[in-house]
């Protein structure tokens, strides 16, 4: 019964922080942050010109039928005293050539403004090539959190791994760099939507879907997952930095970084190295340069460069980060990493080398 009441709560949760008719009511930063009302690229502007021309359209077409029918009420209200019949009328030629004719010229011009929208949301990517100051990522949907294998930047093959943050550099001086993004499933569907920054997109197993945005606008754009996918769906939470071309560069390289063993560690790093290593969590985990090489669970080789845990649920701290280890089910309960049991010892130990990995 617990799980059903907490996935109905997320859900609610869900429908809340996703609807961006409640968020543009709820005014302020929560508005603005993840409302497709304020575009911060070309495709979220087409998104934002269709959605206002639909809104347009149909609330005038609300307010004339609603303007009739209450015109209608207030001046019929009241029953004729004579009794007789009211005069009858078979139809007018004319104005059921009208009703028929304005919505079908309504919903033409509905067809023709969407399908110049999808095709300028949905282009084909491109191939990489040299200096082309293009950015493809891979990001693989899973319960319930992002992966985000960079490929390609400026032709040049990244080859590195993220998670739940995905960064990418702003344009500059009239120079665009577009970010091309093969969105995949790992196990269910999921939807990558950041609605400032593009429409939502599905993330479908066995099949691979496109998208794409650009902006000049560096900060730190907010979505969500936006198709259920679980109980902790609501808290599959997403966030991308868009930082100025030399920071993001300056990123990537340290993101390429191994995280090999040095000699001049200190003994507290290389015990709690020995405690991760001896832990099942290499089989989830991987740090590159060690021979934790798991694909399951998120890439903690640069961890601490994150700004949060969970998927976006917390702030990325060293004690928030060993209540995490201590057991996630308090955290995001039905996340599939259990709780290891770990005596104090190892767990303190596990987290003051997982606090290095920068």
């Amino acid at each position: 019964m617990s799980s059903r009441c907490e996935a109905f709560c997320n859900t609610r949760y869900e429908m809340h922080v996703m609807n961006p008719l409640v968020l543009l009511a709820t005014g302020g930063d929560l508005a603005q942050d993840q409302s497709m009302f304020y575009p911060a690229s070309p495709g979220a502007e087409s998104i934002r010109s269709l959605s206002v021309l639909v809104l347009a359209i149909t609330g005038f077409i609300f307010i004339v039928v609603e303007g009739i029918l209450i015109y209608a009420i207030l001046r019929f209200r009241r029953r004729d005293s004579s009794g007789s019949e009211p005069p009858q009328v078979y139809g007018s030629k004319p104005i059921e050539i009208a009703w028929t004719a304005a919505p079908t010229l309504i919903v033409f011009v509905l067809v023709l403004v969407t399908t110049r929208t999808v095709w300028e949301v949905v282009p084909t990517p491109p191939p990489p090539r040299p200096d082309d100051r293009t950015l493809f990522v891979t990001v693989i949907g899973r319960q319930w959190w992002w992966e985000y294998r960079y490929d390609h930047y400026d032709g040049k093959e990244l080859g590195f791994i993220a998670a739940n943050e995905l960064h990418v550099p702003a344009g500059a001086n009239g120079v665009s760099r577009p970010v091309y993004l093969s969105l995949q499933s790992a196990d269910v569907c999921h939807s990558f939507w950041v609605p400032r920054l593009a429409g939502k997109t599905d993330l479908i197993p066995g099949r691979t879907n496109q998208m794409w945005f650009q902006t000049d606008q560096a900060g730190t754009y907010r979505g969500n997952c936006a198709e259920y996918c679980g109980t902790q769906h609501a808290n599959m939470l997403i966030r991308v930095t868009v930082e100025p071309a030399e920071d993001f560069e300056d990123w990537m390289a340290h993101q390429k970084k191994e995280q090999a063993p040095q000699d001049s560690d200190p003994e507290a790093v290389k015990s709690g190295r020995k405690a991760f290593l001896a832990q099942s969590c290499v089989n989830c985990h991987r740090v590159a340069g060690t021979p934790a090489q798991g694909k399951y669970a998120p890439d903690l080789t640069h961890l601490m460069s994150r700004q949060t845990l969970a998927a976006g649920m917390i702030p990325n701290t060293p004690e928030n980060l060993r209540r995490w280890i201590d057991d996630p089910q308090k955290i995001k309960p039905g996340c599939l990493m259990p709780a290891f049991g770990l005596s104090d010892r190892d767990r303190d130990a596990i987290v003051d080398y997982l606090v290095t990995l920068r």
